[in-house]
């Protein structure tokens, strides 16, 4: 699996609103200024976010984009599967993949399914609150 600019973007979108987190709306120059986003671009993953019920967003004067759940109610899993689709290392554990006919003598199954397990259960426990932890930043989550 290899997460795409959209992913990580999002993961930095995620991050950056929890940081910076008020009763206002932050604006979407500000976020885009501070992680060095095209705004056009950044647009594009705040649809999503918001599409999807990740972030609030208000049109005008003081608007802007706000979490709508506290940061540690977001899992990297949840963000990453909403921008990738999914975090299958193989097309065969997809959600919804179609049953591979080869299955029965699969003799590789076992050990992307293992991969696939470490990948979610490792990215459902990590919270955007865990990252947004100055003191932390990240630091846990080296292998």
């Amino acid at each position: 699996m290899i997460v795409s600019t959209k992913g990580r973007y999002a993961l930095r979108v995620m991050i950056d609103l929890a940081e910076h987190q008020t009763e206002r709306y932050v604006p979407l120059k500000e976020v885009a200024a501070r992680q060095e986003i095209s705004e056009k671009y950044l647009e594009n993953i705040l649809k999503v976010l918001v599409q999807n019920g990740f972030l609030e967003g208000l049109r005008g004067k003081g608007g802007g984009y706000r979490l709508t759940r506290s940061p540690d109610q977001y899992t990297v899993a949840e963000i990453l599967v909403l921008t990738e689709g999914n975090l299958a290392p193989v097309s065969c554990l997809a959600p919804g993949a179609a049953p591979c006919e080869r299955m029965a003598n699969c003799r590789t199954y076992n050990m992307w399914k293992g991969l696939n397990d470490l990948i979610t259960n490792y990215f459902g426990n990590i919270t955007i609150a865990d990252l947004a932890a100055p003191e932390e930043a990240g630091n846990d989550y080296v292998i």
